[in-house]
């Protein structure tokens, strides 16, 4: 069954926007009649049935909800350095937002090749993915901010900031996150953060962690502990 978002719904009818409503029903071909689902990025999941096929304001009868659908019991937010080609960030972000993830933050490191990212497209990836893996909530896409800035403000939860230096004591994701809560876990860029980063990190009360023996790609290891997290709360 197609899946739309619908952002502001609410009473028993919405009307999908102009691009949507193309889609459905020149695309799609749907007609009066079809079952469709909407989701509201707030944790809402509707049922509904299209009454009025229009091309610019396809018109949808609201049959049932869901509330709080598929809700998890932790909140995980990765805040991970961009990259030089934006193709790669733009997968990370793709592959989390299906596996589970509730919010991002760019991170911008002392080794970080670039310094933004383009904000409108990666809310339309993470849309897109949303839908995709029928999720009903619209994960946070953050401003970039830098790594001082980061660390220094308040988050709550376990604080975990990955490394390759295997000269600092480190533990796995699985030894220092437990079930549930809130966890914030920091991705560095290719060229690892700094010594004075990871110290920086370690007296703000972050953990340092490590993602297995093999080293790991930026936006790999982003997806690896997106899905160890994930794992934990199986």
């Amino acid at each position: 069954m197609q899946v739309f978002y619908a952002p502001n719904i609410e009473g028993k009818e919405y009307i999908l926007g102009e691009a949507e409503s193309k889609h459905t029903v020149r695309v799609l071909r749907m007609g009066a009649g079809s079952a469709i689902r909407l989701i509201d990025g707030k944790g809402n999941l509707f049922d509904g049935v299209i009454s009025m096929p229009d091309q610019k304001a396809c018109r949808v009868k609201i049959t049932g909800v869901i509330r709080d659908f598929e809700k998890r019991d932790y909140h995980l937010h990765i805040a991970i350095s961009p990259l030089k080609n934006p193709e790669r960030l733009e997968w990370f972000v793709e592959k989390c937002v299906e596996i589970g993830i509730d919010e991002i933050t760019p991170l911008i490191c002392h080794n970080s090749e670039k310094a933004s990212v383009k904000t409108e497209r990666l809310n339309n990836i993470i849309v897109s993915a949303m839908k995709q893996s029928l999720k009903a909530r619209l994960p946070v896409l953050n401003g970039a901010q830098g790594f001082g800035e980061f660390i220094a403000a308040k988050h709550n939860g376990k604080l975990m900031i990955a490394t390759c230096d295997a000269t600092i004591e480190r533990k796995g994701i699985e030894e220092t996150c437990a079930r549930g809560g809130s966890i914030v876990i920091l991705i560095g860029p290719e060229g690892d953060f700094s010594t004075q980063e990871v110290s920086q990190a370690m007296d703000n009360g972050y953990i340092p962690v490590h993602l297995g023996a093999s080293r790991l790609r930026t936006e790999t290891a982003g997806v690896a502990a997106c899905h160890s997290v994930y794992f934990i709360n199986q």
